[in-house]
């Protein structure tokens, strides 16, 4: 069949034979003329409120936006794409997002959206669910506290074999001081107050920015890592991270810990590296590493993997 037929051939639309149990046509139950398989179909930017169950044992609700897909056969017209949210919101209804909640999501979406019960499977599902992730933050020094957000996703896939594929991923933001910069600082108070420089009044700082570690995951089901472990292991691997509450107490001990960890992009990416690296649960991960350099006005990136 060429194009031009198919573009011609209005009589389906117009006069669909098939229809659902309230008597309207049901064109996406249509023999799919092209006989062309689809990996991943269906929705994205679906908005719902879910329910999260912290490492605490606390139950929050965050507003997410959830991407669902199936595969969709070659014979297959299409996918029952209002099937992917009913179910959604039914079973986060009953429970709070875990792993156990993802698995019973897409085993679901294999079984509920095939045409009838007699059909075999769907080979494969998948749900992705993006939604910033609030984390509780004591202050450095001071008796206080903040909200600290990441932008989190959480993402799984089942196959044919009905095995389950979970990874999740972590925005995260933190000080990076140039080490090329704090030294020349240094060389340049050390000149001044020896007299060898007079240039300036004996004060220079190393340029330092707000910078990104987003990260990705894949675990084994049977030994789950959750947010805020893997939050813990960047804070480890990059202990500047930004603050939300600060007094001039923590505003000093942060610039310590500036003093103590400056760090190239280089530096970052394999300081993720080796924390990961130890973690026997993380199956494989990814990073991009990003430094909003102030001295420059373009950034320094990294990419590495396991």
């Amino acid at each position: 069949m060429d194009l031009h037929t198919l573009r011609s051939n209005h009589s389906d639309i117009m006069d669909c034979e098939v229809k659902d149990s309230t008597g309207l046509n049901d064109f996406q139950k249509l023999s799919n003329e092209f006989g062309v398989a689809i990996p991943k179909v269906g929705i994205e930017r679906f908005r719902i409120p879910l329910k999260f169950k912290h490492d605490d044992g606390s139950i929050m609700s965050h507003d997410c936006e959830a991407s669902m897909f199936v595969f969709c056969d070659a014979h297959k017209n299409g996918v029952n794409m209002s099937r992917f949210c009913a179910i959604l919101q039914e079973e986060s209804e009953i429970s709070a997002i875990d792993n156990a909640f993802f698995k019973k999501i897409l085993h679901r979406y294999r079984t509920d959206l095939r045409d009838s019960n007699t059909e075999e499977l769907i080979p494969e599902s998948f749900l992705k669910l993006d939604f910033k992730f609030p984390v509780k933050q004591k202050s450095l020094k001071s008796e206080n506290w903040g909200w600290q957000y990441y932008n989190c996703s959480l993402e799984g896939r089942e196959n044919r074999d009905g095995q389950v594929i979970m990874s999740m991923t972590v925005n995260f933001e933190y000080s990076s001081t140039c080490p090329c910069s704090l030294s020349m600082a240094k060389q340049y108070e050390k000149g001044f107050a020896s007299g060898e420089i007079t240039e300036g009044n004996g004060i220079a700082t190393a340029h330092s920015q707000r910078s990104n570690a987003t990260v990705t995951i894949d675990y084994n089901m049977e030994k789950p890592v959750s947010l805020i472990q893997l939050i813990e292991m960047l804070r480890i691997a990059l202990p500047t991270e930004t603050q939300s509450l600060v007094k001039r107490l923590d505003e000093q001990a942060f610039a310590i810990l500036n003093g103590e960890n400056p760090m190239f992009v280089e530096h970052s990416s394999r300081r993720i590296s080796a924390v990961l690296n130890q973690e026997e649960a993380i199956l494989d991960w990814k990073a991009k590493v990003e430094h909003f350099e102030s001295l420059h006005s373009h950034n320094a990136v990294a990419y590495i993997s396991k």
